[in-house]
């Protein structure tokens, strides 16, 4: 890599009244009769009734009355999975996002191109359709709504706490280059930073065949004192300048060396995918 430090990239109730007749010996009372006409006609709601019946409001992408867990989102230049599923506080991060997604991104979730639609379900979009769904089940069952309605209320925060609760398991990576560029690409995506596990290897293997120790003596580089160093040659000054949050501060590691590499080559090339030579 040639020296590059300088660059860097409510619904209330509504009641009608009307007046019954009733005979008694031939005599008419007229006794008024209160009919419900709205979703919660019940004399008596409990607190959780209430909640049920009110939906979340949803900020960002319009969301469709048929589906209101689910909005599209159009991928821009520099997103990730890992972005996305950041930006949008979706349930199980990027890997449920993929899961979500698999047929239109394809095999690789970190190749994902601008203009691509995706679907984004977030975990305030999935709250606010388990409340409406909630609320829909305690109109169509006004008898009891007393305790249907609260067992829904129940239901909905049983139902949403796993869902902030759950992580994804670590992940254990092979100490090869095979792993390197695994780990690698986990945080890349984190970040946000673009790349292919080809397009790394690719480079790897032209600037250090791999060898994790590889260091350049001989170049302009070099004579300037700060000779490339590292899988994919990277100078101090550069590695500093790009180094990603999370990962060593020793150039020679091999997730460290990779990652600043591949997040310089994207402030200047778009991507380490774009780069066949020295860069």
């Amino acid at each position: 890599m040639p020296a590059m430090a300088n660059h860097r990239r409510s619904k209330r109730s509504s009641l009608t009244r009307g007046v019954i007749a009733v005979t008694t010996g031939g005599a008419a009372l007229a006794l008024p009769v209160i009919g419900a006409t709205g979703a919660f006609a019940a004399p008596a709601q409990p607190a959780a009734a209430e909640k049920a019946a009110v939906s979340a409001p949803v900020s960002g992408k319009t969301i469709s009355g048929k589906d209101a867990e689910t909005t599209t989102y159009s991928v821009i230049l520099g997103d990730s999975l890992a972005k996305i599923a950041r930006d949008h506080s979706v349930s199980g991060g990027w890997e449920q996002l993929y899961k979500d997604n698999r047929k239109v991104v394809g095999g690789n979730p970190d190749l994902i191109h601008p203009g691509l639609k995706l679907t984004v379900a977030s975990a305030a979009n999935k709250a606010a359709g388990t409340e409406n769904k909630a609320a829909d089940t305690s109109a169509s069952e006004a008898s009891d709504s007393a305790v249907r309605t609260e067992s829904a209320g129940n239901e909905v925060v049983a139902q949403g706490t796993p869902v902030a609760a759950v992580e994804a398991a670590p992940v254990a990576y092979t100490n090869d280059l095979d792993g390197w560029i695994k780990e690698s690409l986990a945080v890349m995506a984190e970040h946000g930073i673009p790349g292919t596990y080809e397009g790394i290897h690719r480079n790897i293997m032209r600037e250090s065949s791999g060898n994790p120790l590889a260091i350049n003596n001989w170049d302009i580089n070099a004579i300037n004192g700060v000779p490339s160093k590292g899988l994919l040659q990277v100078i101090d000054p550069t590695f500093q300048a790009y180094h990603v949050p999370g990962t060593s501060m020793d150039s020679y590691d091999p997730v460290a060396n990779i990652t600043a590499a591949c997040n310089y080559a994207a402030d200047r090339y778009g991507s380490i995918d774009n780069v066949f030579g020295a860069y």
